[in-house]
């Protein structure tokens, strides 16, 4: 908001009427130049902290896609590794079944082998005992 510059009454009677108007309009030119001046020199000191907060922001954004990049792709890499190991383990645990299976089926044969004998020479007393009773 301008203010207008004003001379007391004994500027008026000492200058005169004519003379204070016009250092009066002076007054108010300067300032009003001066007002221009300063609002020119805040544009261009604003224009220029907007060019410089644009470029740091423009570094920033590709400083963090960087660092974004690197971190993906250490995940990856470290999500690789986890993959491969429980690729791994996963292998060894369905070998281990295998084997385990293996000798389960074997004993599981066992028994049965044994049982069928034991059940053959069960039949086998039972026919002979039956034959003999019978003669």
């Amino acid at each position: 908001m301008p203010v207008t510059a004003k001379l007391s009454r004994a500027f008026y009677e000492k200058l005169g009427d004519d003379v204070a108007d016009e250092l009066v309009n002076w007054f108010n030119m300067v300032d009003a130049a001066y007002r221009n001046d300063l609002r020119e020199l805040n544009d261009l000191n604003f224009a220029r902290f907007d060019a410089k907060l644009e470029q740091r922001l423009a570094e920033l954004r590709t400083e963090l896609r960087a660092e974004m990049q690197a971190g993906f792709a250490r995940l990856d890499l470290r999500i690789d590794q986890v993959t491969s190991h429980a690729d791994r383990r996963t292998d060894e645990l369905a070998s281990t079944m295998k084997t385990q299976l293996a000798r389960l089926e074997t004993r599981l044969t066992r028994w049965l082998f044994g049982f069928w004998i034991a059940q053959a020479a069960t039949t086998a007393g039972l026919v002979l005992a039956v034959v003999k009773l019978t003669h």
